[in-house]
């Protein structure tokens, strides 16, 4: 075997690897970025209900205080 075939399959054997890596390291970006996401949602969904029952607990203590007022008008 000579020198130019030699290094014709390395480059052959080692091109389509170095191109792989570079689609795992984009996949695994996505990936992260993916999760990142899903824990954005998630912590919104959280943040949402919180709201949500915030606001409930603030109607129910106003209709209290409305009752209040009309028997203390009577």
């Amino acid at each position: 075997m000579n020198i130019r075939y030699k290094a014709g399959l390395l480059a052959i054997t080692v091109t389509p690897l170095i191109l792989a890596g570079c689609g795992l390291e984009s996949a695994g970006t996505a990936a992260t970025a993916g999760a990142t996401k899903q824990m954005e949602l998630e912590q919104a969904r959280k943040t949402q209900e919180q709201v949500r029952q915030q606001v409930q607990q603030s109607m129910e203590q106003m209709n209290k205080r409305n009752e209040q007022l009309d028997g203390a008008a009577q």
